[in-house]
């Protein structure tokens, strides 16, 4: 048995920034039956890992749900997991640069980090924009929201965890099988839903541009995201433009976070007489660990569904899965 350090709840969340120091917590990892451990930062990613490693493996997330991952800075004593850590599982293309800098400072010998996003997609269909414009040279990181994207994920994993113990082999193929027919079916059934609404209203307007991939392959068209590329609010003349652009597409809703909440979202919504509707998330869970709605495709059901009914549609597909899950022993920091 070995202890770690991972960040606990602070006492007061600020709208747009959370206060992380002093904010620790001391967890117990066991790993005597000689387990590997797995280290990961968001919570879809923490969610898909622990899918496909099942109870075979000890896996440790890193950024706390709630909090703003692209702004994230790991404090000193996650350097502690990572030094321990077997594999190291990040998003990649430029979303946790802070963390993989202190893994690779610290990491043991034998140790890998693996980028997913890196792994899934060419440079050649890195989409940059609003958010994330070219000249930062830091894509759109947001493939997990895209089901499509989520498998490639999940067999990057499972691939990592065969060569770091090939003995788990048939468990990480069948955990993996498993996932991704659980993905096909969130899939299938979101192209089924969206039927219900017609092609010119399948129109996004958010707070965070976290369904840029999801939007192209799906067929969906994101007019803009209110979050500049430094996380402060919008100029007076782009916040004009996105109120032209909702009034001349008739834009039937438009959506914030339910993590950090728009002020200039709620004026657009009142200066164009369009509902706002601030539930969605992108890497924030639902529930509570350990919870059977607490992981990726619940989290991606309730987005899709949210997206879909606020714009006039309906989603008798997508609420008749059964997507609980159980037995999740990852630990995900809160």
């Amino acid at each position: 048995m070995r202890l770690v350090k991972t960040l606990g709840i602070c006492a007061i969340f600020g709208l747009f920034a959370v206060s992380l120091g002093g904010c620790t917590k001391t967890v117990a990892i066991d790993d005597s039956a000689g387990k590997l451990l797995v280290a990961t930062t968001v919570s879809p990613i923490t969610s898909i890992v622990s899918q496909i490693a099942g109870d075979r493996v000890s896996v440790q997330g890193i950024v706390p749900e709630g909090v703003n991952s692209h702004t994230f800075e790991p404090p000193p004593s996650t350097a502690k997991l990572l030094s321990k850590a077997d594999l190291i599982f990040v998003n990649g293309l430029k979303l946790e640069d802070p963390t993989k800098d202190m893994a690779a400072a610290n990491m043991k010998s034998g140790a890998r980090i693996v980028e997913l996003g890196n792994q899934s997609i060419a440079k050649s269909d890195w989409i940059f924009d609003f958010s994330f414009p070219a000249k930062d040279g830091k894509p759109n990181p947001h493939l997990w929201t895209d089901p499509i994207y989520a498998i490639k994920y999940a067999k990057t994993v499972r691939n990592a965890l065969i060569v770091a113990d090939p003995e788990g082999k048939s468990l990480y193929e069948k955990n993996y099988a498993d996932f991704e027919q659980v993905a096909t079916l969130v899939s299938d059934s979101l192209k089924s839903d969206q039927k219900s609404l017609p092609l010119a209203s399948r129109t996004l307007l958010t707070y965070h541009d976290a369904y840029a991939y999801f939007s192209r392959d799906y067929g969906w068209n994101v007019i803009g995201a209110i979050q500049p590329s430094n996380f402060e609010d919008p100029t007076p003349k782009e916040i004009a433009r996105l109120i032209d652009q909702v009034r001349a597409l008739k834009v039937e809703a438009i959506f914030g976070s339910e993590v950090f909440p728009s002020k200039v979202l709620e004026e657009i919504g009142n200066e164009t007489g369009v509902r706002y509707v601030d539930t969605l998330r992108d890497d924030d869970l639902l529930g509570e660990p350990g919870q059977p709605e607490h992981s990726w495709q619940a989290l991606m059901r309730s987005n899709y569904v949210t997206m879909i009914e606020a714009l006039g549609g309906s989603c008798p597909a997508l609420k008749s899965l059964n997507l609980e899950i159980k037995g999740d022993s990852a630990i995900y920091p809160q």
